[in-house]
């Protein structure tokens, strides 16, 4: 522990401060619609379809604009898009607050609170420039378990709207985001002058570049997984709980609170571990555990069981999202902004993907186990592509100096 405080004084932990703030408050406002699918459902009258599809829009729109916010963050500078994304914020909650009605102002505001998932490639970018390459799978960890916002807003937001309604929660979700606006500028070092000597004015043709690499689409695809799991499922819990255990909404909530606790605290270990043993080696003693926890919860009738099987598999995702973080600053250390929208985007569409068909498979089958399943066999996959990139390291260069990223 006390290696891990001394290596933050190796950067300008201001900012890593202000990044952490930044990605905790967007998560909140990312993940509003999962916290309020209880009430949304029964005030509206939403069947699972459509509660699924409510609240996977914004993972969707996050995976979209993660992109957009990569590139200004590589070519304007991280602080200024982060604030800009912070501005929409508030927007967007303002009109959550005094404005949304119907169904379909519903889904477009959902579609709009997508913006919070694009700090993720403005926060991971700056807190990346400000360390050097031995304690990046670290700090890159600590900015990442800001998704601790995701417990902050599932277990404050139902009980919010208990007592005052689902408006009200747009309502003080202003606040947060003003606070993480206020720190942000204060607190965060400004890179533009930076970017302005390293940025290549040739964006899209860097994009076309690293989509050709093979280890490109390799980290999309664990990040699908690891980080589009944990969002994804995160998202969904409290309806899970609901529907098979009959669970009440506050419980449900608080659930999925301990589930986004444990996955967003344990991220910044996996960071490290990656940073000691490597991260293919990280990953291949997560991935196992997110397989055989998944397959087995779609059977699980005690709800205790089921709790305790979920924060199991949310914190070995935590793990393993927090490891492609730090082998995507491995693989594209002159590129982060860029890998880190890019990546991102891919983990955002399989948190969309997640619950949508599990909300549509439960409707179509009565019962959640096909959805589970379902993904256990695509972490099954993405765990069989770290065991062949492990091997081949080991070829490429020897068993005992095997790198964590994907060799060429």
């Amino acid at each position: 522990m006390i290696e891990m405080f001394l290596a933050l004084t190796r950067g300008h932990w201001p900012s890593v401060i202000g990044a952490w703030l930044h990605l905790t408050v967007s998560f909140m406002v990312w993940l509003l619609m999962g916290a309020l699918s209880l009430t949304l459902a029964q005030d509206l009258q939403l069947s699972q379809a459509d509660t699924a599809l409510v609240l996977s829009l914004p993972l969707l729109s996050g995976a979209l604009l993660r992109v957009v916010a990569g590139w200004s963050s590589d070519w304007y500078g991280a602080k200024p898009t982060g604030v800009l994304i912070l501005v929409g914020e508030l927007a967007v909650v303002s009109w959550g607050w005094l404005g949304v009605q119907g169904y379909a102002e519903l889904l477009l505001m959902a579609f709009l609170l997508g913006i919070g998932g694009a700090s993720f490639a403005v926060t991971l970018p700056l807190a990346s420039r400000t360390y050097p390459a031995a304690h990046q799978g670290l700090v890159l960890g600590i900015v990442a378990s800001g998704n601790v916002g995701t417990m902050v807003i599932l277990f404050s937001a139902p009980r919010i709207a208990a007592t005052g309604g689902w408006h009200d929660v747009f309502g003080w979700m202003l606040l947060p985001i003003v606070l993480a606006l206020a720190v942000f500028v204060f607190l965060v070092r400004d890179d533009r002058q930076s970017r302005r000597a390293e940025r290549d004015t040739h964006w899209w043709h860097s994009v076309a570049l690293m989509m050709r690499q093979p280890k490109a689409y390799w980290l999309c695809g664990l990040y699908a997984v690891t980080f589009g799991g944990f969002v994804g499922f995160c998202s969904i819990v409290p309806l899970v709980f609901r529907e098979q255990y009959r669970v009440d909404g506050i419980a449900a909530g608080s659930i999925a609170a301990l589930c986004g606790l444990v996955g967003s605290f344990i991220r910044p270990l996996g960071g490290h571990a990656a940073d000691r043993i490597g991260g293919l080696r990280t990953l291949m003693l997560s991935l196992p555990l997110v397989v055989g926890v998944f397959a087995a919860l779609g059977d699980v009738t005690d709800a205790r069981v089921a709790i305790l099987l979920a924060v199991v598999a949310v914190g070995a995702l935590g793990v393993g999202n927090g490891v492609v973080l730090q082998l995507a600053s491995e693989c594209f250390p002159k590129q982060m902004g860029l890998a880190s929208g890019v990546v991102g985007a891919a983990g955002g569409i399989g948190g969309f993907l997640f619950p949508l068909w599990l909300g549509t498979l439960k409707e179509v089958t009565g019962s959640y186990r096909t959805g589970l399943w379902l993904f256990a066999v695509a972490a099954t996959c993405a765990w069989g592509t770290v065991l062949l990139a492990e091997r081949r390291a080991r070829r490429v260069i020897g068993p005992r100096d095997a790198p964590g990223c994907f060799p060429r």
